[in-house]
């Protein structure tokens, strides 16, 4: 595969990327204190073969924090621990985006420090439930609808947060407005019951995502702004509307207005979700002129195929990197990919499932 498109250069925005693999999100809950450390930066470093990390999902304020031990980027301990994982990937040729993930109603009071509250754009209780290192699975509470207040103060956090990714040497954040979390929560009319400006219309409930995207951008530049979208997504607890193609449309003709550095469009299909329809794919990809990520059950053939007929400029793989460190390099020289791979260590603290996956050794005849 060495000469396939998925291992070119390729520029986003005004950085050079390495190849066309994208390293996706991924929820591992290491951060102790919420504080980025020594492992995650061994756990990045070992995967900087991919010419673009995104990060985990990393609050914005205390709000945000809904599970247990994820990291954020609101104060200096966290900023100063980024630091450390940003020069370790971009030592090895990698550039590195922030993904800042607010979880909104999918939270629990028990994983939040004192003084920190649930908010969601409307009082609606998600079903399902969450993980507390306290008292282990509970029931997703009521969340408190957002006042007008709550809807400034928050926007202000994602600004902050952008910056101080910045000064953490990130080369850019993505908004997580994917997978059922607080900007897609406005997004969608059973999540978001208001019947003010953030609610209602198409045009209302797109309002937040488009206020925040377009702030942040102002503040940082809008090449280094990317956002993640997660059209037919049920996670979370995310249901279908009649209005999704609809939305997801507006969302793209104005986001191109904005002129951000990316979407990454996830289509969750192979973990069990509806598929994407691929004239929805087709349709953002025409109306959005800058980059796109495309992202979900990938292999190499298929991100080949879709690279060359044109319906995304990067792909993301998920899974894979988790007992794959070396991903990029097994996909270029053909080199089988570990089947070692244990679930019950996606989010349990210490290296122990985390950064004990080993690269490929050749067996030697």
């Amino acid at each position: 595969m060495k000469d396939n498109i998925i291992f070119t250069s390729y520029k986003l925005g005004k950085i050079d990327l390495k190849n066309r693999v994208v390293m996706a999100p991924m929820t591992r809950s290491r951060a102790i204190g919420n504080v980025p450390n020594e492992l995650m930066a061994e756990y990045y470093t070992q995967r900087s073969g991919a010419g673009l990390i995104i990060t985990e999902g990393t609050s914005p304020s205390p709000n945000g924090l809904g599970y247990a031990r994820i990291p954020g980027i609101f104060n200096p301990a966290q900023i100063e621990g980024w630091k450390k994982i940003t020069s370790a990937v971009h030592k090895n040729g990698s550039r590195i985006f922030v993904q800042i993930m607010h979880t909104g109603r999918i939270s629990h009071s028990l994983s939040l420090p004192d003084g920190a509250r649930v908010l969601a754009p409307s009082a609606v209780q998600p079903a399902g439930q969450t993980w507390t290192d306290q008292k282990q699975m509970q029931d997703f509470p009521i969340p408190e609808a957002m006042s007008s207040k709550d809807i400034a103060s928050t926007k202000n956090e994602f600004i902050n947060a952008s910056r101080n990714a910045i000064e953490a040497g990130f080369d850019g954040v993505e908004l997580h407005s994917a997978n059922g979390y607080l900007l897609e929560q406005f997004l969608s009319p059973v999540s978001n019951t208001r019947t003010d400006d953030y609610g209602g219309s198409i045009e209302n409930r797109c309002r937040f995502v488009l206020e925040v995207a377009a702030e942040v951008a102002a503040a940082i530049g809008k090449e280094k702004t990317g956002i993640r979208l997660s059209p037919f997504g049920v996670a979370s607890d995310m249901p279908h509307y009649p209005e999704i193609d609809a939305t997801y449309k507006y969302l793209a003709e104005h986001l191109n207005k904005l002129g951000i550095a990316y979407i990454h469009l996830v289509d969750h299909s192979a973990m069990g979700s509806p598929e994407v329809p691929l004239e929805l794919k087709k349709q953002i990809r025409n109306i959005f002129k800058n980059t796109l990520i495309l992202s979900g059950g990938y292999e190499p053939e298929r991100a080949e195929t879709d690279l060359t007929n044109g319906l995304g400029d990067l792909v993301a793989f998920g899974r894979p990197f988790i007992n794959n460190p070396d991903l990029v390099e097994r996909f270029r020289n053909n080199h089988p990919l570990s089947k070692d791979l244990d679930f019950n260590l996606f989010y349990s603290p210490g290296e122990k499932g985390y950064t004990d996956y080993p690269e490929y050794k050749q067996v030697s005849l």
